[in-house]
């Protein structure tokens, strides 16, 4: 967990640095912050839910959640970005293109969670 927590705190920052300058910058930076908060939010929960039985059954619960809450937050955030008159395709760049990083990550953790269930057959 160490690893994949690491690696999206990484690429939290490096998309902040990015999108640091430029006409999109405050609708690119809500969205990453958006992103990047609901993929560290994931990793930590499916590491603490890992715990007793059936670990991948409830990681993947946590997934769903998450899935569904950062879908209410990219409606309540384009509403938000548009309301304060910032770009909104600059939101949903700064939303989506860390987003796939991070669903990467939280797929190769639950993966990595499949090689720990119990003898095979």
């Amino acid at each position: 967990m160490k690893h994949h927590l690491l690696t999206v705190a990484l690429a939290v920052a490096f998309v902040l640095v990015a999108l640091a300058s430029g006409a999109h910058r405050r609708g690119a930076v809500a969205g990453a912050v958006i992103s990047g908060a609901t993929a560290i939010a994931s990793i930590v929960a499916i590491g603490r839910s890992v715990r007793g039985p059936k670990p991948l059954n409830r990681a993947l619960a946590v997934v769903v959640v998450m899935f569904m809450a950062r879908l209410v937050l990219v409606v309540l955030g384009v509403l938000l970005v548009h309301r304060a008159e910032a770009s909104i395709p600059g939101f949903v760049a700064g939303f989506f293109a860390p987003y796939f990083v991070f669903a990467a990550v939280e797929g190769l953790y639950v993966h990595s969670l499949n090689r720990r269930t119990g003898p095979t057959a």
